[in-house]
């Protein structure tokens, strides 16, 4: 019984631990559902000065910045990026973990939108 009691154990911590972080579900106080259906899920994200968020997963997405921002990123391996987006900048963001800090004295705002996976493509 003991036995069975640590395999279930394990494969809960296992399996748990592989799973994508979904930001809305791990930091709901900076990300907000703003609309979804089968084709794209749109998040409104929004940081304080200085706030940070937790390690979590986004799929391709398009994001537009909506304020100004500097921004911290920090990935899965420990390495860190910094970027600066003006109000109005819309970039690519491919698919991947990290972790954003707001760098700046003021909140910032932008909206992701993530692109999901049209059935027989890789879904």
């Amino acid at each position: 019984m003991r036995t069975l009691s640590l395999l279930i154990l394990f494969l809960f911590v296992f399996v748990t631990a592989g799973v994508a972080q979904d930001p809305v579900k791990v930091d709901g106080k900076h990300y907000k559902v703003e609309f979804e259906n089968d084709e794209v899920r749109v998040l409104r994200i929004t940081y304080g000065p200085n706030e940070k968020s937790v390690m979590h997963d986004h799929p391709d997405s398009v994001a537009v910045s909506l304020s100004e921002q500097r921004v911290r990123f920090t990935l899965p391996d420990g390495k860190t990026e910094e970027q600066t987006f003006k109000t109005g900048t819309t970039v690519w963001a491919p698919a991947g973990k990290h972790l954003p800090e707001n760098l700046g004295d003021k909140p910032f705002e932008l909206i992701l939108v993530e692109l999901k996976k049209a059935k027989g493509q890789g879904q």
